[in-house]
């Protein structure tokens, strides 16, 4: 019994482990994405797919099509404009019978270079 309990513990702290390493990851993804994105020569739409490459690179191919993002330029109130990835998803279970769990959402920004 109590090893039943150990064993379920330690699962949930791997499984926030995970979830911490795998948000990291996205996370910087993100902004390398806008950071590409935001180079003079670049179209601004080139940010999400290159998340998507970088994240695939750094964890899965599984996580990365798990993931839905988008590329857009904004204007922030500064009159910057910036360029921003946003990406949704969730994270996978360690359990795979449970499936993806856990929402992500995150956001990476970049000022835009001019031309």
């Amino acid at each position: 019994m109590v090893s039943l309990l150990i064993v379920t513990l330690l699962l949930a702290v791997l499984q926030v482990a995970v979830y911490v390493h795998v948000r990291n990851v996205v996370t910087a993804s993100a902004q390398a994405g806008a950071r590409y994105a935001a180079n003079a020569d670049v179209d601004s739409a080139a940010g999400a797919p290159r998340t998507v490459e970088v994240v695939a690179r750094a964890t899965s191919v599984r996580t990365a099509e798990g993931l839905t993002c988008t590329s857009e330029e904004e204007v922030d109130p500064s009159g910057l404009t910036l360029v921003v990835v946003r990406c949704n998803g969730s994270v996978p279970s360690l359990l795979a019978v449970l499936g993806n769990l856990l929402p992500l959402e995150v956001t990476g920004r970049a000022v835009k270079e001019a031309a």
